[in-house]
């Protein structure tokens, strides 16, 4: 009897001594976040603004983290096929998204089907850069202000092109806005990112581009591209003379695109609060505030409760104008 209740109490401490076990190993796991480099997705092609981003940000991450930040080009689809990618990784921190609005609020807004939803599937760490959209022309051309550009759009519905990322992609619904506010119609052409766009525009294969700031500007001073005006609120630092939609009697074409940088969801809160403070320290950067600013951008950093109280709220924002603009992406 005295065999068999050693035994039993050696089982039950062996029983303990492993769900003990069970609870300190992740915790430790935990802590212990980076152990390894961590992977970075963009969902966009190199040399756009949000891969501008993403390797500024990436250096100063992992001088924060003690581990390489690796970017990782997973371009496609408008922006789901690297978003998804990230929402169904294994949520341990070593994989992370940074994308423009059009993954977090845009595409959930524009598409019925989606393999992902932000809300449910991603966990917000921080807005960290705001970057306005800009209206540009070909130099080949022979518009040279805005009220000439939608003269010729009425004069030939549909006849004038710009470039989208894809169906329901932020350029797709900010032509759509300005098409519907300029009483116009223009056919959307679909490229995989910034850098194909701008060489289409540039090239003649279509007349407008709907693009950051940071990835037409350098073509707009090379004289290779024509700004007709800011589809953003304020005008930007970067091309001060370019009046906005709004100052030309647009207002309701306003458009804002800004970065967020986000984990899968269920990723452990120690591993979320590791992140938030390297991309808060990260941005606290005057060097990296002044790179960004270079290339027509504004750093922040909006925490995860007011990110995603305006990806909930441009969801619905978007939602509604697209029912008005008419607009469906499958």
């Amino acid at each position: 009897m005295k065999l068999t209740a050693s035994r039993r109490t050696a089982g039950l401490l062996l029983c303990a001594a492993s769900i003990l076990l069970t609870l300190v190993v992740p915790a430790h796991a935990q802590n212990a976040w980076p152990e390894r480099p961590v992977k970075l997705v963009v969902p966009f092609p190199p040399g756009g603004g949000t891969d501008i981003v993403a390797r500024a940000m990436g250096q100063g991450l992992s001088q924060q983290l003690g581990q390489p930040v690796i970017i990782d080009n997973k371009p496609g689809a408008s922006t789901i096929i690297g978003t998804d990618a990230v929402a169904k990784a294994a949520p341990d921190g070593y994989t992370l998204l940074l994308s423009g609005s059009t993954s977090y609020s845009v595409n959930p807004a524009m598409r019925a089907r989606l393999p992902y939803d932000p809300v449910r599937d991603l966990s917000p760490i921080a807005i960290v850069a705001r970057t306005p959209l800009v209206l540009v022309v070909g130099n080949g051309t022979p518009w040279h202000s805005l009220p000439e550009l939608i003269a010729a759009a009425k004069a030939k519905p549909k006849g004038i092109r710009y470039v989208t990322f894809g169906s329901g992609s932020g350029p797709h619904l900010a032509g759509e806005l300005l098409a519907l506010a300029a009483g116009i119609q223009l056919q959307d052409i679909p490229y995989k990112g910034s850098s194909q766009g701008a060489m289409a525009v540039i090239a003649g294969e279509v007349e407008i581009g709907i693009d950051t700031v940071a990835s037409v500007a350098p073509h707009v001073r090379s004289g290779k591209l024509r700004a007709l005006g800011i589809v953003g609120a304020t005008r930007s630092s970067m091309l001060p003379e370019v009046r906005t939609l709004a100052e030309q009697g647009l207002p309701d074409a306003t458009f804002d695109a800004w970065y967020g940088f986000a984990a899968p969801a269920r990723t452990p809160a120690p591993v979320i609060d590791k992140l938030t403070r390297a991309v808060t320290a990260t941005m606290g950067s005057a060097a990296l505030q002044s790179q960004l600013r270079a290339q027509g951008m504004e750093p922040v950093v909006i925490g995860a409760g007011a990110f995603r109280q305006q990806m909930e709220g441009e969801i619905l924002r978007y939602r509604a104008l697209a029912h008005r603009a008419g607009i469906a992406a499958e």
